[in-house]
């Protein structure tokens, strides 16, 4: 017997996506009894749902990248000791290309000014 049944190998990766959403739909409302709710019961619950996996991404996206630095720099620090070699040099240049960046952007930004005041004089 034979519970899955077979897909069309045709299909798009979209599709293929759309057709994994439903099945963990499906999963998550057996697992959980959501198919036996009212509807306004199913949109509180999926509205729930939804603004969890939102804020997770959101600070997956945010707050992930810094964690990850912090720990490699920590793990260098315990293996090497110390702030001395070439984690602390990618580091330091990680913090003078932002600065470089932030100094370029008012540089920019001030000839951006410039311009636009003496456009306004012209007129």
């Amino acid at each position: 017997m034979e519970y899955l049944t077979k897909q069309p190998e045709n299909l798009s990766a979209l599709q293929r996506f759309g057709r994994w959403l439903r099945l963990k739909q499906y999963q998550i409302e057996v697992t959980f009894g959501v198919y036996m709710f009212t509807p306004t019961e199913k949109f509180l619950f999926w509205s729930v749902v939804f603004l969890l996996c939102g804020l997770l991404i959101i600070a997956t996206v945010l707050y992930l990248p810094q964690h990850v630095l912090f720990i490699i720099n920590r793990a260098w620090f315990y293996v090497n000791g110390g702030e001395s070699g070439i984690m602390s040099n990618l580091v330091a240049g990680n913090k003078g290309a932002l600065s470089l960046a932030t100094s370029s952007t008012k540089t920019t930004m001030a000839a951006a000014t410039d311009m636009a005041e003496s456009i306004i004089r012209e007129l």
